[in-house]
């Protein structure tokens, strides 16, 4: 045999290794290793995405690490160090041959594609069994775990009923697309028993379903949800997610994309007001103040002053300001006057819709470099949270998520703020855009909060931070009305 023969030989080798062993190719985005660790300290998981974005991947490598006992270096998730037994759920059998059986498996069933999903085909004990009513279906797998002894899989599809999934307890089960609330149960007390866990994976089109809102709205240490978007994932060129964007339909957009619920009609926010409301205190000099603005380009002018606690994450909503038919001038003027006229000093977020032009001067301006010539200290670029992106229902979707977990409260004297939130509502999934400004003007500060800064200082004291800085209790007064 040549040289060349056996370079040759080697590399189809190579290649023949590496279609029966996916598992060891696999390399994670950022949110799918969110997802894996938080199997270390949450019984439940939600990962939470957009169509084709790696959610079924993240969760067939995952399960096939617990049926192997096969761990990268980089996991810090659950381990076990034993054989388990699991379920493999979908909405249909046929749905759970195409998408969890495949990535797990292989297509075509026993064929010759058999073991090139990500169970390594040297892992298999035999060949998994036939399941029924579905040509090339499996029903039960056997898996090498390498403390010695055998994992099992049972494939089961949503479609046969809440009492199919009744019976014996599970070391794990994974839910690939959401179950309703009945078997969701049904899997959640088949891991009680065994100390277990229960992942699923999805894309939300049934909008804010019990599922769905179980996670969202109901703050308990056994859930974790990760949110992964078109906008974290590498193998999709930036043209190609134009396309994507483009071909879904708008009411789809979001979450087909970006993995947020889809929604109907009704209220935006469902936390009750009591729950996030808090009596107005003093703000200490180490909270970290930021304000969000909603500029009023064809609507009121809204601005809402963000406090933020940073050692217990809590923001306060602790200032808000709504003016109908007023000037950036006198927008700029009633913002410097809070906090015993430091409200100048706080860096200010705005949006995209701020770079729009007016009249300044004599000439056209940016509204946003309008107001810095008015004296609000102006963030250089219109707010977006920390990945670039600036989608307004991630904006709501991390506001309801701080609601839900009281880590964002709202001063008792903020009524306009409010009368909002009560009428703040969809209709056939779009938001209202009527009497929402401070909603927005809060959603913009969420968004750029991590340019928060202390700015509290009594001049007094040569410009040292205030002891007990003031903060009126009245606040809630707008000069200009």
């Amino acid at each position: 045999m040549t040289r060349k023969d056996e370079v040759l030989k080697l590399l189809e080798q190579q290649a023949e290794a590496k279609r029966f062993n996916r598992m060891r190719s696999f390399v994670p985005y950022a949110k799918q290793i969110e997802f894996f660790n938080a199997g270390l300290t949450h019984r439940e998981r939600l990962l939470m995405a957009g169509n084709q974005l790696g959610k079924s991947e993240a969760g067939a490598f995952e399960t096939a690490c617990h049926l192997t006992g096969e761990y990268p270096d980089w996991w810090t998730g659950r381990r076990w160090d034993r054989p388990v037994s699991g379920w493999a759920a979908g909405e249909s059998s046929l749905v759970v041959r195409d998408v969890q059986q495949k990535k797990l498996c292989g297509p075509g069933g026993r064929g010759e594609t058999f073991g090139t999903g990500m169970i390594p085909k040297s892992s298999f004990v035999g060949l998994p069994s036939v399941g029924h009513g579905i040509s090339d279906s499996f029903d039960t797998l056997q898996v090498r775990h390498k403390s010695g002894g055998v994992s099992n899989l049972q494939f089961k599809s949503y479609e046969q009923g809440r009492a199919k999934f009744q019976g014996d307890s599970k070391d794990f089960i994974w839910d690939d697309e959401e179950p309703d609330e009945e078997i969701y149960a049904e899997c959640l007390a088949r891991i009680t028993a065994t100390d277990g866990m229960l992942m699923t994976t999805f894309t939300p089109l049934l909008g804010m379903s019990k599922v769905v809102m179980r996670f969202l709205n109901e703050s308990s240490p056994d859930r974790s949800v990760t949110i992964m978007t078109i906008d974290d994932v590498g193998h999709i060129s930036l043209k190609k997610k134009e396309q994507i964007l483009a071909g879904y339909l708008p009411h789809e957009r979001e979450a087909r994309a970006r993995g947020i619920p889809m929604l109907g009609s009704g209220k935006v926010f469902q936390v009750a007001e009591a729950a996030i409301t808090t009596e107005a205190f003093e703000i200490p000099a180490h909270y970290a103040l930021l304000w969000g603005i909603d500029p009023g380009v064809g609507h009121p002018f809204a601005a809402a002053l963000l406090a933020w606690n940073k050692d217990t994450d809590v923001v306060y909503v602790v200032h808000c300001i709504r003016m109908p038919d007023a000037l950036p001038l006198q927008h700029a003027q009633a913002m410097k006057l809070v906090l015993n006229k430091w409200g100048g000093k706080v860096p200010v977020g705005w949006p995209q819709d701020a770079s729009q032009r007016r009249e300044f001067e004599g000439r056209l301006e940016p509204l946003a470099k309008v107001y810095k010539a008015h004296g609000l200290n102006m963030l250089p670029q219109h707010a977006t949270f920390p990945d670039g992106s600036n989608s307004t229902e991630l904006g709501i979707l991390e506001m309801q998520e701080r609601f839900s977990t009281s880590r964002l409260k709202v001063f008792a004297t903020c009524s306009d703020w409010f009368e909002e939130y009560r009428q703040y509502h969809r209709k056939d999934g779009q938001l209202v855009k009527v009497r929402d400004d401070l909603m927005s003007a809060t959603r913009v500060g969420v968004m750029a909060l991590r340019h928060a800064r202390p700015v509290l200082f009594d001049p007094h004291r040569n410009g040292r931070a205030s002891d007990s800085p003031a903060m009126a209790r009245d606040i809630e007064i707008n000069p200009w009305d």
